[in-house]
């Protein structure tokens, strides 16, 4: 296949290149900018001499209609005019911002303070959550890749609450993620010394991935709710941990609810059910495509707590977006991504 990335130089993109230049299917990956043509792409980035000792080009929608998958890593905004005149054209497109995400313009606009993409493409669009999705996103042109917060949360809670195992009125959403989660532009929050020995919460109540874990629990476990979300700043560089408190509905038990999970996800490579909770921590996926679940109920207070761990960069973005091109092409979902953990 050939590949083009639109915005390779953001640590997403850096993912992309790193997984799909070990792709047994990938034979060309060519990095497309808006603002550095003719830059070689290993003079901004030395540990890809070799890799990608190429200029980056101009993008330009004639050029990447020729290609077999054009994957985009930008910042909000910008696949919203840069992807709709390729749709049908002859790439699939695999969109990492949350531009195509939420089915709704007004929400998006109301939570990302942007202007939505076309309509009739958001109605295009199919949500690459891959494990939930696989059949639409096989018969896509264009995917919108999930968030990496609404990809650890809706693993962990969506057999729950499809099962109807769990209460969906009352979900409790504490999520923590890595610095690189904000991308690779400095700012005073992911300045070392303001994030170093630090701990902060922010986007308080305002995450723009609330609605969209909200819509995919009503597309996928056909139950409407709202939730209680809040996102944490930890001063590491990978990895999400998220964890939902929920009520467990009467008579269930513990032993039910995993049960629930190891059923759901027996045939899925990627996602793997943890019964000992000293053995769940971020960098246990870190690098890789996995994400793991962990949950216990507490007797006493008859609440279940639902623990997901992912690496940001790669099952929250990178990796999940190469594992939908897979499905797409009818490949092996694990090409190019059976890696080892980094660990440490």
């Amino acid at each position: 296949m050939k590949v083009g990335i639109v915005g390779a130089t953001g640590y997403g993109g850096l993912e992309l290149i790193r997984f799909l230049h070990n792709h047994s299917a990938v034979e060309q990956i060519e990095l497309f900018t808006s603002s550095e043509e003719g830059v070689i792409f290993s003079s901004k980035f030395g540990h890809l001499v070799q890799i990608a000792d190429t200029p980056l080009q101009k993008i330009d929608h004639d050029v990447l209609a020729q290609y077999d998958v054009v994957f985009a890593s930008t910042p909000s905004g910008v696949t919203s005019e840069l992807l709709p005149p390729l749709v049908g054209k002859g790439p699939k497109l695999i969109d990492l911002s949350g531009d195509f995400r939420l089915k709704d313009p007004t929400s998006y606009e109301t939570w990302y303070g942007k202007k939505a993409a076309p309509f009739t493409s958001l109605q295009q669009s199919v949500y690459g959550l891959t494990e939930w999705n696989s059949e639409a996103i096989r018969q896509a042109t264009l995917i919108a890749n999930p968030g990496c917060y609404p990809t650890a949360v809706l693993l962990s809670l969506l057999p729950l609450l499809k099962e109807q195992l769990i209460d969906p009125n009352f979900l409790v959403i504490d999520a923590k993620s890595g610095i690189s989660g904000a991308g690779n532009k400095p700012s005073q929050t992911t300045h070392f010394s303001e994030a170093n020995e630090n701990f902060s919460i922010y986007k308080m109540n305002t995450h723009q991935h609330i609605p969209e874990i909200e819509q995919a629990i009503s597309i996928f476990a056909h139950v409407d709710t709202t939730i209680t979300f809040n996102t944490h700043l930890v001063p590491m560089t990978r990895g999400i941990l998220a964890t939902t408190y929920a009520p467990v509905l009467p008579g269930i038990t513990e032993a039910q609810l995993v049960a629930c999970l190891q059923t759901t996800y027996e045939k899925h490579p990627f996602v793997r059910i943890v019964t000992d909770s000293n053995s769940l921590a971020t960098n246990r996926v870190k690098g890789s495509n996995y994400c793991d679940i962990l949950v216990k109920v507490d007797s006493r207070t008859n609440r279940a707590t639902i623990v997901s761990v992912i690496d940001n960069l790669v099952k929250g973005a990178a990796g999940q977006a190469i594992q939908n091109m897979n499905v797409q092409f009818d490949l092996p979902q694990t090409t190019g991504l059976d890696v080892v953990p980094f660990f440490i």
